[in-house]
């Protein structure tokens, strides 16, 4: 029952993932860009290297011989993943998953033109002028975004044509790789919007978590909430949606799939991640009887998952540093936030800091049935008293 893991990416997220490997007994190595990455402090080995140089990632393949691949961050050569697979390691959820979903043009075109899942309008630019062109169609305020990037990087809310030129700077500055080019799409008017995680099993019936709504700014999570209102027509929609894209996408593991919800215009596809998801967070607080990572774990593992139930509600805020530097940061107002009832706080390890880079989270939970307004609002409240300097 024991595997080699090898984890692609070594933080918060991989972090929780191993700790729920661990405990099923299994063997993970951490790999990340840089040394001392949150999962690397609990996993059984590491390794340091860029997982966009292709070689470098067949190289380290080749030395642990993983039966399983787990990805968990975007920024890998995942044409690779391919090969690995066709060598027979598991690729979670598979090779074409993560392929697929690094892509926003792969994934929106699956999405929209061969599975007909109603999306925003858009178009592709590979230049100014057809980024322009574009926006002629779309009208305005639009989306710009670059195909391949994640937590927001290069996204921009183009309100006017003198915008656009901007908007393509910032979107190719904001790129990952080579690509310059960018995804120009309508401005949805939601209501709200949801990651719905979704479980696909080995041998198993795809599951659903209870919906979990979130705040971003500029692209990236803020907080997090679950179970988030939903019309219940409008829940069964976006489980449809997540069943048949994740179909099409093949494997086995958890899927954050996201949402636009408009009262007036229904259910809109908006993106998907095949790994643990950031505003899944929100399921330490024990809001579910397995948090996202142990569905994972069970998921890439084969285990049986007989159910996900809902055991309580839970808010999610996250700490972010104000400063840049390469020192180890310190923490101030960890006792404050302990002061709380039913309120967990989870310090990340991240040895260096970036401006607003996430550095830990504070979950709470109440009851079913409580006011989700008031916990979600005493979650905010706990992690605003944590300092990092």
């Amino acid at each position: 029952m024991t595997k080699k893991i090898l984890l692609l990416g070594s933080g918060e997220l991989g972090k929780e993932f191993v700790i729920a490997a661990q405990r099923k007994g299994q063997y993970v190595i951490a790999c990340d860009s840089y040394a001392g990455a949150p999962a690397m402090q609990v996993a059984d080995a590491c390794e340091v290297f860029s997982m966009l140089d292709g070689d470098a990632l067949e190289a380290v393949v080749k030395k642990h011989q993983p039966d399983i691949i787990v990805p968990e961050i975007e920024a890998i050569r995942t044409e690779r993943l391919y090969d690995f697979e066709k060598q027979g390691i598991q690729v979670v959820p598979s090779a074409k998953a993560v392929n697929y979903t690094m892509n926003r043009k792969a994934i929106r075109d699956l999405a929209a033109k061969e599975l007909g899942l109603k999306t925003a309008k858009y178009f592709y630019a590979k230049s100014l002028e057809e980024l322009k062109e574009a926006a002629k169609e779309i009208g305005f305020p639009c989306v710009v975004k670059p195909l391949m990037s994640s937590s927001g990087k290069g996204q921009s809310l183009v309100k006017t044509a003198d915008d656009l030129e901007q908007a393509w700077i910032y979107g190719c500055e904001g790129s990952r790789g080579d690509i310059k080019e960018l995804i120009i799409e309508e401005f949805i008017k939601f209501d709200s919007e949801i990651t719905l995680l979704t479980v696909t099993q080995q041998n198993g019936p795809t599951l659903f978590c209870a919906p979990i709504g979130h705040v971003q700014k500029s692209g990236d999570y803020r907080e997090s909430f679950q179970p988030a209102p939903i019309e219940p027509d409008h829940l069964k929609e976006a489980q449809r949606m997540a069943a048949k894209v994740t179909e099409a996408l093949t494997g086995a593991g958890i899927w954050g799939v996201e949402f636009f919800l408009s009262h007036e215009n229904g259910v809109y596809f908006s993106e998907l991640s095949p790994r643990p998801h950031d505003t899944g967070m929100v399921t330490l607080a024990g809001t579910q009887n397995l948090n996202e990572f142990e569905l994972h774990c069970r998921a890439v593992l084969g285990l049986p998952i007989p159910e996900i139930t809902q055991e309580r509600m839970g808010a999610s805020a996250v700490i972010l540093s104000p400063i840049a530097s390469k020192e180890a940061p310190r923490y101030r107002g960890e006792e404050e936030v302990c002061k709380e009832t039913n309120t967990y706080l989870r310090i990340f390890g991240k040895p260096f800091t970036k401006v607003n880079r996430r550095m830990g989270v504070v979950v709470s939970y109440a009851p079913n049935g409580s006011d989700l307004d008031a916990l979600r609002d005493k979650c905010k409240a706990a992690a605003a008293k944590v300092e990092v300097y």
